[in-house]
């Protein structure tokens, strides 16, 4: 499941990630956030919390990152990470450098860090 998170300015949006995350999540709450962003901004920041009751992608829900992040990949400015999941963690710390804009991962600990930089 997918929830946005509040309290964020308006040019970033926020998700919380728990249980398992389907594609559904994913066309119901993150894509119509990301649109709905671009279209007023042209541009969009990404905070991407995933907590330790995060269980896993579905395939859906994989494809529909995917094609999400090539929708607009000059669109994006940053995106952070949250996680204390090590393998999520990982894998985007190791695939960031194919990124053509900032990535940087945070521990659940460090979410106030993940905030500042992502405003800034």
């Amino acid at each position: 499941m997918i929830e946005l998170l509040p309290n964020l300015p308006a040019h970033i949006v926020g998700v919380n990630a728990s249980g398992q995350v389907d594609a559904a999540d994913y066309e119901k709450v993150l894509v119509p956030a990301v649109e709905a962003v671009l279209k007023e901004h042209g541009k969009v920041r990404l905070l991407y919390q995933l907590g330790n009751d995060f269980t896993g992608f579905t395939a859906g829900a994989m494809w529909d990152d995917m094609k999400l992040g090539l929708a607009h990949l000059r669109a994006w400015e940053k995106v952070a990470v949250v996680t204390d999941v090590g393998w999520v963690a990982s894998a985007t710390s190791m695939f960031r450098f194919a990124m053509p804009f900032p990535v940087r991962v945070f521990s659940i600990e460090d979410r106030a860090a993940a905030d500042a930089w992502i405003a800034a």
